[in-house]
């Protein structure tokens, strides 16, 4: 329990789904929290989830994609908490479309809430943590940042890029003791695909049925925390099927290609 003991966490994309769930987690090892999302009601749920006392969260309400808000937003953590130890890369949309039929502001949409938001959050947390000579940015990619899939151009393209830009960050930090997990979750049992983007920018709207049946968010929340601990540097979370399908990549891709073109979704 000792290793996240007071250590300052900051969750982007805290007031529901894995985020909720690794809040909660954090709270259980006697972290300190920051808990960031749009919505103030329900981080204040949240908050009163995780039992902690009011010292130990600070609500700190923001829309990521305003990315000039970031340094702030990291002015006012060290005010409030003096340093921060971990930051979660959380908040994030996913995408059910056809390429052919998805407009570019719904690809722009993608691209600043699921890899811009998180370079300008970095790039705010990073001298903070370059001076205290330590830090550990928890980044939540998915399986679609290995693999591209039919109906998730834009989503797979926003995660593929976190992968680049954190394996950078991961070397480049290592004298500073900065250190990176890359978590790629499968099919976890959040509101993900209902909260998806469609073609024009609207929320899809629907249960995926491969979601529904996922692993359930506290258990992932479970996961991380154990790879973080132990310096894990990429772990991937799910079933299978979808797990099976990233060495598929790795040692059969004509394989594995032929099996995406064909897992059209319903």
């Amino acid at each position: 329990m000792d290793f996240y003991k007071d250590k300052v966490v900051w969750i982007t994309g805290a007031s529901s789904g894995i985020g909720e769930a690794l809040a909660i987690a954090f709270a259980k090892e006697q972290a300190k929290l920051v808990l960031t999302a749009r919505r103030t009601e329900e981080l204040e749920r949240v908050k009163n989830l995780t039992g902690l006392p009011d010292s130990s969260v600070l609500i700190l309400p923001m829309d990521v994609t305003e990315l000039d808000q970031a340094e702030n937003a990291a002015r006012q953590i060290i005010t409030h908490f003096g340093r921060i130890d971990i930051m979660v890369h959380n908040a994030g949309v996913s995408q059910r479309s056809y390429i052919k039929d998805t407009s570019m502001e719904v690809y722009q949409q993608l691209m600043t809430i699921d890899f811009f938001s998180t370079v300008a959050i970095t790039k705010a947390v990073l001298p903070y943590m370059i001076a205290q000579k330590s830090g550990h940015f928890i980044v939540m990619s998915s399986v679609a940042g290995k693999i591209g899939t039919i109906m998730r151009s834009g989503y797979n393209a926003a995660k593929h890029a976190l992968h680049g830009f954190y394996d950078s960050l991961r070397a480049e930090g290592y004298s500073d003791n900065i250190k990176v997990t890359t978590i790629c979750p499968g099919y976890i049992r959040t509101n993900i695909s209902l909260n998806a983007l469609n073609e024009s920018g609207g929320k899809f709207g629907k249960m995926d049925s491969n979601q529904e049946n996922g692993i359930p968010a506290d258990e992932c929340a479970r996961m991380i925390l154990d790879a973080v601990k132990k310096d894990k540097k990429e772990i991937y979370i799910g079933g299978f099927k979808e797990v099976a399908a990233i060495y598929l990549k790795r040692f059969f891709p004509s394989l594995l290609f032929e099996q995406v073109r064909k897992n059209i979704p319903k």
